[in-house]
């Protein structure tokens, strides 16, 4: 990317659960990536790498929370199209 170019702005959209996942996992992919192959080579630069992990579990932490909400809305919907089912 050159300077004058602006980087490219994310769809932050959280009506779509599946759109969500996608990005989460592209995400993680990179964030492993960066982990497992990175040219992280000295005791400094190891803190970066420990910063990564920490990013890592937020994705991964983030990307369950997804999947709960995208089950429970699923549930819900369910739900509303059998309104003789009583809980």
């Amino acid at each position: 990317m050159s300077q004058t170019e602006s980087p490219p702005t994310p769809d932050l959209g959280t009506e779509n659960y599946d759109a969500m996942l996608e990005k989460l996992d592209v995400a993680i992919e990179e964030v492993t990536d960066k982990v497992e192959k990175g040219r992280i080579r000295n005791p400094e630069h190891e803190k970066v790498r420990i910063k990564y992990y920490r990013v890592l579990g937020y994705l991964i932490r983030t990307r369950r929370k997804v999947l709960e909400d995208r089950e429970l809305q699923e549930f819900r919907d369910a739900l509303e199209a059998h309104p003789d089912i009583e809980l």
